[in-house]
Parts: structure tokens; C-alpha cells; sequence
């Protein structure tokens, strides 16, 4: 096979191909897709050397720095002598081959680390189809009408973007084939869908994106065990777990800084822990247990951590990543990505990846159309309900489902296969969730068949598929379910049709899961017509609390699933009348509460003692777009991000309301507290140390009690030096009043005095004559 078959030429990560040869190879010049994927390899390999022997004196870096040195028309010679026509190279397409900078070193620390660099390898628009049908010449039309047909249907293959090589002896085909599409997502769809296609009985296709044919081929001949790495003992992950202060982190992100800090609330200030520009393109995101810290780019994700700083642990690479989202456990991460058609009448293409947090490895890919995605949830980018995989059985990670037309389908991690091979099926569900702790799945379907069929929530138990529990609701509008965090309750919110089906109203069907048969309460408000504004459950309790009513200050209810007197019936506690409030946030710890008026009540807060049903502060934090309380439940932040233009910026208050610090930011994105995994004290410990707080806490009472003297020292010494500040202006301005003395004795005519007690105010009026003109009138005696 001559080079002048078919060329490459390659111009930094793009390429140039030629129409197909009109010689073709001989059979003994290749024979297989493989070899002839080795030939085009060596081609635009050594293409590539010769480009690249160009861009060492014509690359736009060199062309700067050399400038005085290298004239145009010596560019040009080195140009003729390579053989290379200047007018067809895109010089600023140039790339730098990996290793090489010809001297001129990056800013770029990425490029400094022992990381290989990954080159977009050019070829990944096109497939090679394999097990075609060997035919004749003059078959050779119809074969190739055929397999246009096939692949012209996923997307558009480029003008001569089909080619057939024909053996120039025998004048049939080699069967195989080349196809050429617009975008790698093409050629990655025309994989997926036709690879195992069958033509016929005796062909089957074999489809593989261009690009893995060189994975293929450096598969050794002979199986060789893998090299033992001595061990090396990692950082340790948890070391801020083991802070003397007990304080707690946060990120925060503003223009194009990403700043992790310490919350020193004992000195009223945060501290730094790390800083980096350009972290992220998009936003960052801890994982669920704190262990990670995870940003997105164009190519992928990545997660970072450390004892001291924040190392790069491990890159997770899926090009235009949209969305991550970490299993409750930290053991895989999510990544999302959708890419638009080349027919503006396709659905966007989504591409989904489950990767091994540790390992980096894609344990299960899923692809498809948008519209595949799109059922259940809150909906998410281009119509995607997000997150699409959603994680059940606690913090093992064992299952996680994601919900179809008319299925729910269910994985076990472990081989990352539906469970028993086949989907849950359930016609026209239509929302799911998983209990917190449990492999339970609630579910919800609406009402068929015009109302005949009634609408229902099951509880699901997995991996037997066991139904649990079945609850029928009628006349129902919507329905929405709430988990309490310990998987204890299931709270599900009921819109229902009156009779005349012109209005709706909201009640509550409350599931005691943990209890045996697990019993349904009915809970219906007061007034049934009130508008349900927000519900949220006590984290790690038993109580919950509802924002209801329709007008601009509605009511605020606080229920209990068990009282002293009644440990089997939902009760009322109390109900706050008329509250500027529009969303709860709970202490993670339970027991309070904020009542936050966010978006049109500018920021009103109340802080809310439930066990006490008294408000202990309010304050407001004008505009305050988020609210996020602190992992330990001691502290809360409250934000102003960039929806706003003004007041940018974070406040952290403590529980009970008091504002400790308040920092402005321009441009401000994301406020984040770092979580913290669960402690490991048993519940009998946690409640023995409850008992003896105060033998416990005269330790960090002294602590405090320094802190606060140091504190007082400092306002001391603050104070002192104003003070002495305000001392050295005042003499200052005293020696200028003397040395002024004896000018002010002489604008006084003498007078020493300064006292203006001893001078005596007279007025004196002065005459000054400022002009004087002389007119002569005429006058006519007639006239008179």
C-alpha cells in the first residue's frame, strides 16, 4: 500500500482527509482492519513529526520570543524544505506534543506533574464496521447503498465519509468499512446502536470507534502478571476531623477564587485553610461524608483532599460534564453530560457514568436521548430529571434505581446488573424515593383509567420486591413524599380535587415504618383550604413542622408523631400566627429551627426553640438568597450570592441567633459547610455524655474563658492605641494653635485672650460710598 492511498495530516488535535485513493491495496499489503489501522498510524505519526519540526520556529510562542532573530523568509525556506505548503497550516490550531515546550516553560502546575497529558487522538468521528459481506465489484454499489442507509439514520456521515478498500487482485471488498460522522457523539451513538447488528445469518457487525483500535493493538501477545508497586501510605483524609477547636470548614466561591476556611466563631473570624484560582469552571461539591472536594471541567471531574492541603486525588474524565452527584457512602460518583444533535429535530444526546471514587474507573456507563431521562424528579438540565440515579440502602451503597416509562429499575453495585435481570414494572409511576437508611422504596402512581383506578403509594422492600404496604388515594391532584432522616417516618403531602373538582386541598398521610404492619395516620390542618408553603421533617425526631395559609403571612404548625401522653397519634404542639416566613431550616441536631423569609420577604429570620416553643432572636439578612446550617448544628450561615448585584456576601450567626461575623464578597457563588460522617459513639454514650455535660464542659469553658480574656486584651490594646492615636492629633494641633498665637493676637488688634467669653460683640455700621452720576432731565413746559 503506497502512502499516496490515504493521508493524515495532523495540525494540533485536527485533522485533514483527503477524497478516497484511486488505487487501492493489494492483499498482500493488508488484510485486516487492524493492520491497516497500524499503516494509517505510521502515517500520520510521521506527519505529524514534520509538522511538529515546523512549529518548533513557526509556533506563535516562538514566533514572539524569536522575532528579532528569525526572519519571515526563513520560515518560509524551512517551510519549502519540509515539503510543507504554509497557506494550508493553521498555526494557531498548533499544539505542543506531549514532553515537548522547546524550551518555554508553563505557568500552567498541571503540566509540571507526572500526570500523562491526554491528546485528543483526532479519529473519533469515525467507526470501522467489520464483517461485512465480501462482494464483487459490481455488487459493490448496492452493499454500499445498504450500509448508507444503516448509519445515515443515526447521523450525518460527511461528504466521501464512507469508504470501502477493495483488494486489487481478487476486485472484491476486504469487509470491512470506514465511516466518517460530523461529532465523535455520532460515531459513539452508531457504536452503540449497531455494534452485534445482523445483516444476515453469516454477518454480524463488528462496530469500533477508530480511536480503540490502538487500545486493541497494544494488547501484549502473551499474558504478563502486573508489576507489584511497593506500598506507600496515603495522607490522611480525616485530619480535619482531629482539630483541637473542633471547628468546622467551609468553601466558598467568588469571582475566580475557590477558598476553603476554618470557622473560628471564637474569634469572630473565619481562618485560611487553602486558596486556588480557576479550581473549577463550574462549582464545586463535597462529597456526602466530607472525605472529598469535588470540581468539574471541560474534560471531567476530579476530587481532592489531604491532611494539610488540597491534593488532586483522582480525575474521573467525561468531556463536557455538566453534573456530578457522589452514593450516600462516597464509593462511586455520577457524571452527566448531554451534547445537541446534528438534527436540530433529535432530543439531546445524554451520556451518564458511574466511576469507582478511589479507582477512577467507569463502573457502568448508560447513554441515550434526553427523553430517556426526563421521567420522575424536579427536572434538571435540558429536561433531565436530576439526580437521574438515585442511592437506597444507607451508606453501604449497595443499590441504587432510576425510574423509566412505566418501570422502575433497580441495580445491585456489586456486578452493576438489575436485580433478578429485570426491571420493577409499574404502570405509569410517576415519582420515587428511597427510605434514608433502609432498602425500602416508596413510590407514588396516580389515578387511570379517569379516577376508576385509584392512585396509590407502596412501600417496596429490595431486593425481594416485596411490597410492604399499599395505600389507595382517591380524587388526588398531586402528591409529593417526605422521608424523616432516620427512615422512622414517611410524611406524603396530598393534593386532592373537591367535589366540584374546581379547587384542591392538602392533607397528609403519615407511615410509621419502624412500627409493625406499619400503620397510616390521616392528618388534616385545621382549615383544609390553606395552601401548604413548606414541610420539613426534625432531623434524627420525631416532630415536624408545616408553613400553611394564603396569605402574605401565613401560619407556621408544629407537630409531634409522639407525646408523653400519646405515643401512638400525631399531635399538635403549637401554631405561630402570621410569620414572615416562606422556608424551615432545621438544626441538624434537631430542637431548633430558623423561620426564613427568603426572595419577596428580603431575608426575615426568626430562630425558633421547638423544645422550649419559644423564639429566641430574630434578625434579618437583606436579600440572603441560602440558608445552610452547620454539620454540628452550632452554627448557621446565611448568604447573598450573584443573583443579586448588591451585598454579596455570607453572615454566620450561632444557634440562638446572635450574629458573630459578617464577610462581604463580590461576585458571590457558593457558601458550602464540609459534612461530617457519622460519630462514631454509640446512641448510649452520646446520651451518657448529655448527662455529665457539665463535668465535660468545664474544659472548653476555660478555653472559652482564655479565649475571651485574649480577646478583651486585644480590645485593650485596640483601645489603647486609638486612644494614644487621638492623644498625638490632639498636641499636634495644640502646638499649631501657638505657633498661630501671635497672628491671632494681631488680626485682634492686640487682644491675647482666646477665651471668647471675655470679648463683648459690638456692631458698628459702616457708610461706604460706592458711586456717584449726575443726569440731566429735560423738561417741556408745554406739556405742563
Amino acid at each position: 500500500m503506497t502512502r499516496e492511498s490515504i493521508s493524515t495530516v495532523w495540525i494540533g488535535s485536527q485533522y485533514r482527509r483527503p477524497n478516497p485513493p484511486k488505487k487501492t491495496p493489494g492483499a498482500e499489503d493488508i488484510s485486516l482492519s487492524l493492520s491497516l489501522c497500524a499503516w494509517l498510524r505510521a502515517i500520520t505519526a510521521d506527519a505529524s513529526h514534520r509538522i511538529w519540526d515546523l512549529a518548533a520556529v513557526t509556533s506563535p510562542w516562538e514566533q514572539a520570543k524569536m522575532a528579532d532573530v528569525i526572519p519571515m523568509e526563513e520560515i518560509r525556506a524551512t517551510a519549502s524544505r519540509l515539503g510543507i505548503d504554509l497557506s494550508q497550516v493553521d498555526l494557531d490550531s498548533i499544539r505542543l506534543p506531549p514532553g515537548e515546550d522547546f524550551g518555554i516553560k508553563s505557568d500552567d502546575e498541571d503540566l509540571n506533574e507526572d500526570d500523562p497529558l491526554e491528546f485528543d487522538a483526532g479519529f473519533g468521528n469515525i467507526i470501522v464496521v467489520d464483517n461485512l459481506p465480501v462482494v464483487p465489484k459490481e455488487k459493490f454499489e448496492k452493499l454500499e447503498g445498504v450500509i448508507r442507509k444503516i448509519y445515515s439514520q443515526i447521523g450525518v456521515i460527511k461528504e466521501d465519509g464512507l469508504w470501502m478498500p477493495v483488494d486489487s487482485d481478487t476486485q472484491k471488498t476486504l469487509g470491512y468499512c470506514f465511516i466518517e460522522y460530523n461529532t465523535p457523539q455520532e460515531a459513539e451513538l452508531a457504536r452503540e446502536k449497531t455494534h452485534n447488528y445482523k445483516l444476515d445469518r453469516s454477518h454480524i457487525f463488528a462496530v469500533n470507534v477508530f480511536d480503540d483500535i490502538e487500545k486493541f493493538m497494544k494488547v501484549p501477545d502473551e499474558w504478563a502478571p502486573p508489576e507489584t508497586k511497593p506500598y506507600t501510605p496515603g495522607e490522611n483524609l480525616q485530619q480535619w476531623l482531629t482539630d483541637e477547636k473542633a471547628r468546622d470548614q467551609f468553601v466558598i466561591r467568588s469571582g475566580s477564587d475557590t477558598e476553603v476556611l476554618w470557622n473560628d466563631a471564637r474569634h469572630l473570624k473565619p481562618e485560611p485553610v487553602y486558596k486556588r484560582s480557576f479550581w473549577t469552571e463550574s462549582f464545586v461539591q463535597w462529597s456526602p461524608l466530607g472525605t472529598y472536594l469535588a470540581t468539574v471541567h471541560r474534560q471531567g471531574a476530579a476530587v481532592w483532599g489531604g491532611a494539610n492541603t488540597f491534593n488532586r486525588l483522582m480525575r474521573y474524565a467525561h468531556p463536557q460534564v455538566k453534573l456530578i452527584d457522589f452514593s450516600p457512602g462516597e464509593r462511586f460518583l455520577v457524571t452527566y453530560s448531554s451534547h445537541e444533535p446534528s438534527n436540530p429535530r433529535d432530543t439531546h444526546r445524554v451520556a451518564l457514568n458511574i466511576f469507582d471514587v478511589r479507582t477512577g474507573k467507569v463502573m457502568r456507563d448508560f447513554k441515550g436521548s434526553a427523553d430517556e431521562f426526563a421521567v420522575g424528579g424536579t427536572g434538571g438540565v435540558t429536561g433531565v430529571s436530576w439526580p437521574v440515579f438515585r442511592w437506597g440502602g444507607g451508606k453501604d451503597d449497595k443499590y441504587f434505581a432510576r425510574i423509566g416509562k412505566n418501570v422502575i429499575s433497580v441495580y445491585e453495585t456489586e456486578t452493576f446488573t438489575l436485580i433478578d435481570k429485570k426491571s420493577i414494572k409499574v404502570e405509569n409511576v410517576m415519582d420515587f424515593s428511597w427510605s434514608p437508611t433502609d432498602p425500602i422504596l416508596a413510590l407514588f402512581v396516580p389515578e387511570l383509567g379517569g379516577g376508576n383506578q385509584p392512585a396509590r403509594v407502596s412501600l417496596i422492600q429490595i431486593p425481594s420486591k416485596e411490597e410492604l404496604r399499599q395505600k389507595n388515594l382517591f380524587s388526588v391532584s398531586d402528591c409529593k413524599m417526605y422521608w424523616q432522616s432516620n427512615g422512622d417516618y414517611l410524611a406524603v403531602k396530598v393534593d386532592r380535587y373537591t367535589k366540584t373538582k374546581k379547587s384542591t386541598y392538602t392533607g397528609f398521610e403519615l407511615f410509621r415504618i419502624k412500627e409493625r404492619d406499619i400503620p397510616i395516620e390521616v392528618l388534616e390542618l385545621e382549615n383544609k383550604n390553606d395552601k401548604i408553603i413548606a414541610f420539613a421533617w426534625e432531623p434524627k425526631g420525631h416532630r415536624f413542622a408545616v408553613i400553611h395559609g394564603d396569605s402574605p403571612r401565613p401560619d407556621i404548625s408544629f407537630y409531634s408523631m409522639r407525646t408523653a401522653h400519646n405515643t401512638g397519634r400525631v399531635s399538635k404542639l403549637t401554631t405561630l400566627k402570621g410569620k414572615q416566613a416562606n422556608a424551615l431550616y432545621w438544626s441538624p441536631a434537631g430542637r431548633f429551627i430558623i423561620l426564613a423569609g427568603l426572595k419577596g420577604f428580603n431575608g426575615q429570620l426568626e430562630f425558633y426553640n421547638v423544645d422550649e416553643l419559644e423564639t429566641m432572636a430574630t434578625a434579618e439578612h437583606f436579600m440572603a438568597t441560602d440558608i445552610e446550617w452547620d454539620p454540628t448544628g452550632r452554627y448557621v450561615a446565611t448568604s447573598v450570592t450573584s443573583v443579586h448585584e448588591m451585598e454579596n456576601g455570607f453572615n454566620i450567626w450561632s444557634f440562638n441567633g446572635k450574629l458573630l461575623y459578617r464577610i462581604l464578597k463580590d461576585h458571590f457563588f457558593q457558601f458550602l459547610w464540609r459534612p461530617r460522617p457519622p460519630s462514631f459513639l454509640s446512641p448510649e454514650k452520646e446520651e451518657e455524655i448529655a448527662k455529665n455535660l457539665k463535668k465535660y464542659s468545664k474544659k472548653y469553658e476555660a478555653e472559652d474563658q482564655d479565649v475571651s480574656l485574649l480577646l478583651s486584651e486585644q480590645d485593650r490594646e485596640k483601645r489603647k492605641m486609638l486612644k494614644e492615636e487621638w492623644d498625638r492629633w490632639v498636641n499636634e494641633w495644640k502646638k499649631l494653635h501657638e505657633e498661630e498665637k501671635l497672628e491671632r493676637q494681631r488680626l485682634r488688634d492686640g487682644e491675647a485672650s482666646d477665651e471668647e467669653e471675655e470679648y463683648e460683640a459690638k456692631e458698628v455700621e459702616v457708610e461706604e460710598l460706592l458711586d456717584i452720576a449726575e443726569e440731566v432731565v429735560s423738561f417741556d413746559f408745554g406739556q405742563e
